[in-house]
């Protein structure tokens, strides 16, 4: 059994991810100094800004990607809808539960599951958060923003000239996994390769091409949905038109799988957890920060949705990935529709940025403790970058670019990131029992509801995901799994 020590390293930035080394960090790495860093944050965060935090990091890859797959696998356009809605009920469920552990536990992340079950799932946490939090969503995003692009070329050049197709160059079958070259993937392994390059040069060029990307992204997603409504050429009886399903499953079961990927889509509704310690009155401002963030994000993806819906029935969708291009096209006609497709290929782009910006910081103060990769932690002496973290990134993103595809990638993220949020949201039920613990009024008014409908559907999808997606199901748990045991491994290695 490991003893709670004295709270000796306050990892600053990367509290989301690592606080739970504030209550244990003595016993897992006896070779750090002992030194007590106090932190006094300004409150000067408000609920606007806050709010924008969240739904600035719950925009990305999957709405401009998964309606696709939701017509082939729903076949209704009011399921495809209503699996929307749900994900959004979901994620304020969820936004509730995380609301009141950041105002008890001002860390976040893997802080929450180490107060409630231990150090062990709290590192596990941790873990993950290097595959399923940046690696594989940077290489989705990069994949879908080569897909969009590789349309546009394609309709610019339907007679397919010098590699504007997506060209499957080769395939390499190690029996275990499948490598695949193909124009998309080449693309894809360019965007990474340049944005991680970039940050490696110098943090002040990734932050001025993230500033306007991400200003790009908001104005494209305002001016599709408005003007498709106002002007797009668009079709209401498409919302009557079902099409057929190709899931062999039964459509409950395909439902639960299904939401994996919406909740995937949600992800990011905690964000405003990481600055909890400088919100302006956090009781307050934290939850409905969360609460208006999510209701903002799940109107933008009902509206887009509705307007994807409204350009082309779902049988023109179906398992379509740019499904975005395809809507624009219909709306506005070939060019205005390909000026659509670009912004979304950047929107795509910026949310690869926008994580290839943020996992090296969180990696490098992971390495400072021991905790990861040897080297990690080192700063470059000319740029001032953490080179070997970007770098270890990079590698991680591309392996899973040459292995997978944008589906099975929704899939392996929905399942490692619902299993640690369903582990938080039944922590609360436990934690609140503390004496000392506050409770957030609107948590208590359905307590204990909403925590255990969130554990309960969490549970749900998981167990069907996991027979019905065998394959990201069994890498999401291998991947889990291998965190325990390297932390076992290394605290074997401290003992000896």
């Amino acid at each position: 059994m490991f003893h709670n020590h004295s709270r000796t390293i306050y990892l600053k930035r990367t509290k989301a991810i690592w606080g739970f080394l504030r209550h244990n960090n003595n016993s897992l790495f006896p070779h750090l100094r002992e030194e007590t860093v106090t932190s006094h944050f300004r409150r000067e965060i408000t609920i606007f800004s806050a709010t924008a935090l969240v739904v600035s990091n719950m925009v990305g890859t999957v709405i401009f990607t998964s309606t696709g797959f939701l017509a082939n696998d729903l076949g209704n356009p009011l399921l495809v809808l209503g699996i929307w809605a749900l994900g959004g009920l979901m994620a304020t469920a969820g936004c509730l539960v995380y609301a009141e552990l950041g105002i008890n536990l001002p860390r976040s992340g893997g802080e929450y599951v180490c107060e409630a079950w231990g150090p062990t799932w709290g590192f596990m946490s941790g873990w993950v958060s290097f595959f399923a939090g940046f690696s594989a969503p940077i290489a989705a995003s990069a994949l879908a923003a080569s897909i969009y692009l590789g349309s546009l070329a394609s309709s610019i050049s339907p007679s397919g000239i010098a590699g504007t197709e997506n060209k499957l160059f080769a395939t390499l079958d190690l029996s275990l996994i499948e490598l695949n070259f193909s124009t998309n993937h080449l693309v894809a392994i360019f965007f990474v390769a340049l944005f991680s390059l970039f940050n490696i040069f110098g943090l002040r060029i990734a932050v001025r091409l993230q500033n306007i990307l991400t200003i790009s992204k908001v104005g494209m997603i305002l001016a599709f949905v408005i003007l498709g409504a106002l002007i797009g050429n668009g079709n209401l009886e498409n919302f009557l038109l079902s099409t057929e399903r190709t899931s062999s499953h039964t459509l409950p079961t395909q439902f639960a799988v299904s939401l994996i990927v919406v909740m995937f889509a949600y992800s990011g509704w905690n964000a405003a957890t990481y600055v909890v310690e400088e919100l302006r009155t956090p009781a307050t401002t934290l939850p409905k920060a969360l609460v208006i963030g999510t209701l903002l994000v799940t109107t933008l993806y009902m509206c887009l949705n509705l307007i994807y819906i409204y350009a082309v029935p779902l049988e023109d969708i179906k398992g379509v990935e740019a499904v975005g291009a395809v809507a624009a096209k219909a709306l506005f006609g070939s060019q205005v529709g390909n000026l659509f497709g670009v912004m979304m290929a950047l929107a795509l782009i910026s949310a690869a940025s926008s994580m290839i910006i943020a996992g090296p910081r969180v990696y490098r103060a992971m390495a400072v403790d021991g905790c990861f990769f040897h080297g990690a932690n080192r700063i470059h002496s000319r740029w001032k970058t953490p080179v070997r973290s970007i770098f270890y990134q990079g590698i991680a993103s591309i392996s899973m670019i040459l292995v997978s595809s944008i589906e099975s990638l929704f899939y392996f993220v929905g399942f490692a990131l619902i299993f640690f949020s369903g582990l938080a949201a039944a922590g609360v039920l436990k934690l609140r029992k503390r004496n000392s613990w506050k409770k957030t009024r609107a948590l208590s008014w359905f307590y204990p509801a909403i925590p255990l409908t969130f554990v309960f559907v969490s549970v749900w999808m998981l167990s069907y995901t996991l027979f019905l997606r065998p394959t990201e199901s069994t890498w999401g748990l291998v991947t889990i799994s291998t965190g325990g045991l390297g932390r076992h491994l290394w605290l074997r290695m401290q003992r000896a």
